[in-house]
């Protein structure tokens, strides 16, 4: 006696993704994943805190100060507070961008391999068909959103306490120029996105000083020191050099944005150098973590 056939209902058998598609939903998942994680931490919302405060005490202590500065005195762009609101994000990028920004960039990409690894998550992360390489990009792509985010956070503080404490309208740029408002905000994401851009360079090398060790405040520390040496090189001339290929050359060049029409050479330098970086200290994290243990 034959056995009776079973009559599949083909929206009974659930259709298995191809690993193509699968791979690239991975890669989405463990990017929102870390975004997420990443913009949650209380360390992270502090530290926007604190970059977001950097503006408003520097305006505040300009609109508590009767004596108006002499132009170029005190950090550029300072003595152009008091006449339109505008130059409170410039002004805010000078101060911010030697020390405070690299400190916030250092933190996130000195954890990324580093801090997962000292709380055991590391391992768990690769049982995933993620992948090394993966999890490196995914990381990368964390801090450079996080670098992205910070200056932002600087930029947009920048113009709301700007234009409470101050006037706004048409700015008056290096060259003599004066560009009306909405042009002025365009000029003011630039320099953001420069700023930025001047920032994933140092997350290149974070990267790959988190993957040397297992101790995130080491990594932390190490990153945070790179961009100071790299400063205080610049400042020798003796080394004249070498100075065009240390990371923080181009890091103020951002003022070139704020002529009419706009040099881009700084801009352009810029991201070609950081471009360097990623490729350099990329490849170099790969080389590392590719062969790391991740089983102490």
């Amino acid at each position: 006696m034959s056995s009776p056939e079973i009559a599949h209902d083909p929206q009974s058998v659930p259709s298995e993704q191809p690993r193509g598609e699968r791979h690239r939903l991975l890669g989405v998942d463990l990017v929102f994943s870390e975004l997420t994680v990443l913009f949650r931490r209380r360390r992270s919302i502090a530290m926007l805190v604190a970059v977001a405060l950097i503006p408003v005490l520097l305006a505040v202590a300009v609109a508590l100060t009767a004596q108006e500065l002499a132009p170029g005195e005190g950090p550029p762009f300072l003595d152009r507070v008091t006449q339109n609101g505008l130059f409170v994000g410039f002004a805010a990028m000078i101060i911010a961008i030697p020390l405070f920004l690299p400190l916030t960039v250092g933190v996130v990409a000195g954890d990324t391999i580093a801090g997962e690894a000292s709380q055991g998550t590391l391992r768990y992360l690769l049982v995933a068909p993620a992948g090394r390489l993966r999890l490196l990009v995914v990381k990368f792509i964390g801090t450079v959103a996080w670098a992205l985010a910070a200056t932002l956070t600087l930029m947009v503080s920048g113009l709301i306490i700007g234009s409470i404490l101050f006037p706004v309208g048409p700015v008056t740029l290096l060259s003599g120029d004066v560009v009306g408002l909405g042009e002025s905000l365009s000029r003011v994401m630039l320099v953001a996105l420069y700023a930025s851009i001047s920032l994933v360079g140092l997350s290149a090398v974070g990267l790959f000083i988190s993957t040397l060790t297992d101790v995130p405040v080491g990594a932390m520390a190490a990153t945070v020191i790179v961009p100071i040496v790299s400063q205080i090189l610049d400042a020798l001339p003796q080394l004249s050099a070498v100075h065009p290929y240390l990371l923080t050359h181009y890091w103020l060049g951002f003022a070139d944005l704020l002529r009419n029409p706009i040099e881009w050479s700084s801009f352009t330098s810029n991201a070609l150098l950081q471009l360097g970086y990623i490729v350099v200290f990329g490849s170099l994290a790969y080389s590392r973590f590719a062969t790391k243990s991740i089983l102490s």
